[in-house]
């Protein structure tokens, strides 16, 4: 991420899921911006959402044209280069799209992992979409 004014917070605690980083940064679950990787065709894609939605199937059908599918625990760190629990749309080992979902917009700062299980940073919605090149997708569950 070429972004120097953005600091990592690296807490002691695990952040692996959306309740123990909600606790640890002093923010609620939907603040959360949680990254989801899913394999199109021969393709994966990263959809960032807030971290209490969920993909909504036919919203996700519509936009894709295929039914979503999550990568395998042990491919996720192979194309993202973070572990399960630390992914984000940052320092991607391999190119990939990022999606992020229109729900993040409800919040003026979310919270996307950074790489680790304990890292994250504090971010707006909107400079975390330009700085992954983003496309902004409705995807997730009223």
């Amino acid at each position: 991420m070429n972004a120097p004014d953005i600091s990592v917070i690296e807490l002691q605690q695990s952040t692996a899921t959306v309740a123990l980083a909600a606790e640890g940064h002093g923010v609620e679950p939907a603040q959360i911006a949680k990254t989801l990787a899913l394999r199109v065709g021969d393709d994966v894609i990263l959809i960032v959402t807030r971290g209490d939605a969920r993909l909504d199937n036919k919203k996700y059908k519509a936009r894709f044209g295929t039914k979503a599918r999550m990568l395998g625990l042990d491919e996720v760190e192979a194309e993202t280069g973070h572990p399960v629990g630390g992914v984000c749309p940052f320092g991607l080992a391999r190119p990939h799209s990022v999606y992020c979902d229109e729900s993040l917009k409800a919040f003026d700062i979310v919270v996307p992992a950074a790489g680790a299980v304990n890292a994250a940073v504090h971010i707006s919605p909107d400079r975390m979409a330009v700085l992954t090149g983003a496309e902004w997708i409705d995807v997730s569950q009223a």
